[in-house]
């Protein structure tokens, strides 16, 4: 399995987090292209840090106050691999529910709600995707000290928003680490959204390549950049630790629970279920599970809570479970005479792939383009990945 190990010794930020993805072997015109389209094209340039040779990412975007639904519109917009998109919009959920936490609701987004910090959270997703990796660790973040000025005046280190996002997701900090914000909102909700793995999980690894991404400033006594290293780990399986949130209801309707669906989903839940339930006093009713990170426990049951007016979730913490190895490959086929590439996951066990599953939203929007059903693009795709499989093409 390929695994992204990402080691913020010095802390973690957009652009940052996009320069170690690229020198870690990201596709540079893919990443070039997602971000050019949401603001000016970005300039990536080599530098030192400390001896270190990074690449730093340039957006050349001005200031902007936008609230939430503005900048999901412009990340909706940008061209970009549907699952980056659907990914960025995540991140930037987070980093809403971190200011309305101390704001209160409906709040601003200042220095995030900026073209440049659309531009870096979507280049640094697609730039993930590219890599098609398997999993991500997050080691310990560094968040360093002192004050800055932001849009709300001088605020200590870390800032609030960057604390409640880490609070909200699990991942272990480090105060301190250096003089200055070394950890932003953004680097923080980006390390979130992807932690998949703990570090202490991977085991034996072989290292495939190491990437820097350069922050801004150049501090003498310790490099300033952000560390990715791809990891190739071992065996047909890995370990990996999920929370089961169950609940009862029997008095919502099915348009609620579909509208709650929805909501877990793009909060960053992994497995949703609704299922038929005959409840106390033989009333009708339903369970609802969700699978999802430890990380998102918190958040997923809030959402569970206001949707559905329930008062209680059970929690059935850390769940241990064997994931396969996955891969995912681009998938050349044609429907109706028309080609196209579509992203495809593949599944192996001992070393030989076991199942195909093209990426639900690509074939989707292929089918509606065609006005032909899902079902028989995704057979034309999948029939397609299994020739490509047998022949040797990945």
């Amino acid at each position: 399995m390929r695994i992204l190990l990402f080691d913020p010794f010095h802390g973690a930020a957009g652009d940052m987090t996009i320069g170690a993805l690229l020198a870690a072997g990201a596709d540079e015109t893919v990443v070039k292209r997602a971000m050019t389209s949401v603001v000016a094209e970005p300039l990536f340039s080599r530098v030192k840090r400390c001896g270190i040779s990074a690449i730093k990412v340039e957006t050349h975007a001005g200031p902007a106050h936008r609230d939430l639904h503005q900048v999901l519109e412009i990340v909706g917009s940008a061209d970009a691999p549907p699952a980056a998109i659907e990914q960025a919009k995540r991140v930037f959920q987070r980093i809403a529910r971190a200011e309305e936490s101390i704001h209160g609701e409906h709040a601003h987004f200042h220095e995030v709600g900026a073209d440049d910090a659309i531009a870096d959270v979507l280049g640094a997703c697609t730039a993930l995707e590219t890599l098609a990796v398997d999993g991500v660790a997050v080691m310990p973040i560094a968040l360093g000290a002192g004050k800055v000025r932001a849009a709300h005046g001088l605020i200590p280190v870390p800032a609030p928003a960057t604390l409640a996002v880490l609070a909200a997701s699990g991942l272990e900090a480090r105060f301190g680490g250096g003089e200055g914000e070394l950890c932003t909102p953004t680097g923080a909700a980006l390390m979130a959204e992807w932690a998949s793995l703990s570090p202490a999980d991977l085991g034996p690894a072989r290292v495939m390549d190491i990437g820097y991404g350069a922050g801004t400033r150049d501090p003498e006594d310790t490099p300033n950049v952000l560390r990715a290293v791809l990891l190739e780990v071992g065996g047909t399986a890995l370990a990996d630790e999920v929370d089961v949130l169950e609940t009862n209801v029997d008095d919502v309707t099915g348009e609620v629970l579909g509208h709650c669906m929805d909501l877990l989903f793009a909060a960053g839940a992994r497995d949703v279920s609704v299922i038929p339930a005959v409840m106390k006093k033989g009333r009708a009713g339903h369970l609802v599970r969700v699978v999802c990170s430890p990380a998102d426990s918190p958040g997923l049951t809030g959402i569970l809570a206001r949707e559905l007016g329930t008062l209680g979730v059970r929690c059935l913490p850390s769940v241990h479970r064997r994931v396969l190895e996955r891969r995912e490959i681009p998938v050349e086929a044609e429907v109706r005479g028309e080609r196209r590439t579509v992203h495809v996951k593949v599944g192996y066990l001992g070393g030989v792939a076991s199942s195909v599953k093209a990426e639900s939203d690509e074939v989707r929007a292929w089918a509606s383009a065609l006005g032909v059903p899902v079902r028989m693009v995704a057979r034309l795709v999948e029939e397609e990945a299994w020739e490509q499989l047998r022949g040797g093409g990945a």
